[in-house]
């Protein structure tokens, strides 16, 4: 269902640090209070190893994560979610019963790497 949009200007889009990181470890998050994964990820020399947490565990094993790339927002202040601090925000699309799927890359591109 398409909802009304706020605008925003190109200098704002600009604001946004979009990273390609690879994801190095995946443990699991009880303390969540919707099941989730606490994941370790490799944004490359510049940005470093970050740690997010994500509500993937519908569409994802820990397995299939470790070496995935993922596209991140880095430049969010830190969330503490419950006892853990998410360091980036990992993104996806909900599907229709509104589980999340990464968004992703179309083949393998530099950690740190910057949407354009």
């Amino acid at each position: 269902m398409f909802t009304s949009m706020q605008e925003i200007t190109w200098e704002d889009f600009e604001k946004v640090e979009l990273r390609v990181g690879t994801i190095q470890a995946v443990t699991d998050f009880p303390k969540a209070k919707k099941p989730a994964y606490q994941l370790t990820i490799d944004f490359g020399e510049e940005l470093g190893i970050r740690k997010s947490s994500a509500q993937i565990t519908v569409h994802y094993t820990k397995a299939e994560l470790v070496g995935k790339q993922i596209i991140a927002v880095v430049n969010f202040p830190k969330k503490q979610i419950a006892n853990f601090m998410s360091e980036c925000l990992v993104t996806g699309f909900a599907d229709k019963d509104g589980a999340i799927i990464l968004a992703t890359t179309a083949g393998q591109v530099p950690n740190g790497a910057k949407l354009l």
